[in-house]
């Protein structure tokens, strides 16, 4: 019986901690806890309340060839600006954002210890910056990495070509799960759901919720785990009983 106590506690001790609807991830230009940030630069300002990025990191977020990765979005000819309100939004969501905890895993890499992985967006952020992205154009579908980037900044590799955004991306779905890698979800959940991620807000940030769900989801299915395998040792020990 002791046995099975111990196992009871080594179960429940694995709870996910509430921390995570109030965390920065641990990686390059990230604050180490979310703050107040009354300069944010323009597409970030939605974060300015309660942000994980500083107000010169917001800056960054705006520049072509940004300091803050030596990114290049110009790297077939050059970014309409529909797009690359986009792509601005998204590093502002990335960078600013204090609610993606459920969503953040471990890895080993120079420039972060941590990134996000299948962050599900709402399906209104996925179609619209695919529809004005659709007549730009780029030469890979996974922007996380492949690049050469023996200049500096990111270049096409070789024996690659630019294409138009359609063919690289024919669908909304493949271009937000594709583009970094599965970093996000796509998904058919509209803003109203309250069950998807904004990229794009205006008032009151309504992500702390959405990340709440996921987060008490992911408890309610580790505690029907344990549950299960309390379960199983109990009725283990008893036939070793008898």
């Amino acid at each position: 019986m002791q046995v099975v106590l111990s196992l009871l506690l080594a179960l429940t001790s694995g709870t996910l901690s509430l921390d995570k609807l109030n965390m920065c991830m641990d990686s390059k230009n990230h604050k180490t806890e979310p703050g107040p940030e009354g300069e944010l630069y323009l597409q970030c300002s939605p974060w300015r309340d309660h942000a994980c990025c500083t107000a010169n990191t917001s800056v960054g977020a705006h520049k072509d060839n940004s300091y803050l990765y030596n990114f290049n979005w110009n790297h077939c000819d050059v970014m309409s600006p529909k797009c690359k309100k986009h792509f601005i939004q998204d590093v502002c969501f990335y960078e600013c954002s204090p609610n993606l905890g459920p969503w953040i895993h471990q890895v080993d890499q120079s420039w972060r210890k941590e990134r996000i992985i299948d962050v599900p967006l709402c399906m209104e952020d996925c179609h619209d910056w695919w529809e004005d992205c659709k007549n730009d154009y780029t030469c890979k579908s996974n922007w996380h990495k492949g690049w050469d980037w023996s200049s500096g900044v990111n270049k096409c590799p070789e024996g690659s070509t630019c294409r138009i955004w359609t063919e690289v991306y024919p669908t909304p779905k493949s271009m937000c799960e594709e583009l970094w890698f599965h970093s996000y979800l796509y998904t058919t959940l509209p803003k109203s759901s309250g069950r998807c991620m904004q990229l794009w807000f205006t008032g009151p940030n309504p992500n702390r919720k959405v990340a709440e769900y996921y987060l008490n989801n992911a408890q309610q299915r580790q505690s029907f785990a344990s549950t299960k395998l309390l379960l199983l040792a109990i009725a283990f020990l008893s036939l070793r009983m008898y």
